[in-house]
């Protein structure tokens, strides 16, 4: 089941900044069904995209149904990485289908940004149940990890439907996770640090696969 939180129509927690967002709607109100009649009236502070202001949520979700790229994203989770929220809204931000957490329920959501009300979230309880619902979903699952074996992102080529899998910030990717993956991708570095932050790492995959998949017009 996707997870779906409720919608505040105001919530601090949204908004991007001080002063940002919009006010209540000048002249006559839309009629279109997309519109939140509280947010027309009380203005909009949260971190939505302009074309979403004075939407409500379930709309939005639904606007971004319409067009969600078939990757899925997964993160381990077994000592609370702070970095799932902020994959959680870059995961948002490429529309990805879904994002799977693996191992502990909780997480840390400060990182989202509360986008997580708009990115389908599933829960798997170990590495086990998400194997077994990617080969029901005809999924292949591509591991993100610089360890021995793996290909370098910049020579591989992505699945346009996969899961990316991604490990907890230090100890990568479980054994069990790179067992159970098609294929392993690292991401090139050229300086001293032994690794990149995790979320960073998801983030620079999922524009890869962007970049490979998703068509562009020419400016």
């Amino acid at each position: 089941m996707h997870e779906t939180p409720a919608d505040p129509s105001q919530d601090p927690a949204a908004t991007q900044a001080a002063g940002s967002g919009v006010g209540p709607w000048e002249g006559e109100w839309p009629e279109e069904p997309w519109y939140d009649r509280e947010l027309l009236a009380a203005g909009d502070t949260r971190n939505v995209i302009d074309r979403y202001r004075y939407w409500t949520m379930e709309a939005i979700v639904a606007d971004i149904d319409d067009h969600r790229h078939p990757f899925h994203v997964a993160i381990e989770n077994w000592q609370h990485d702070m970095n799932i929220g902020s994959i959680v809204r870059t995961a948002n931000a490429f529309a990805a289908d879904t994002v799977h957490i693996v191992g502990r329920r909780r997480w840390n959501k400060r990182g989202a940004m509360v986008t997580d009300r708009y990115q389908h979230v599933e829960h798997h309880t170990d590495v086990a149940g998400l194997v077994s619902w990617a080969a029901a979903a005809d999924l292949p699952i591509i591991a993100i990890d610089n360890i021995p074996g793996s290909v370098i992102i910049e020579t591989f080529r992505f699945p346009e439907r996969c899961l990316l899998l991604f490990g907890q910030e230090g100890p990568g990717l479980s054994p069990e996770a790179v067992a159970a993956a098609d294929a392993v991708v690292e991401i090139s570095q050229f300086g001293s640090t032994r690794s990149i932050n995790a979320s960073a790492a998801a983030a620079v995959a999922m524009h890869s696969w962007v970049m490979q998949h998703v068509s562009f017009a020419a400016s």
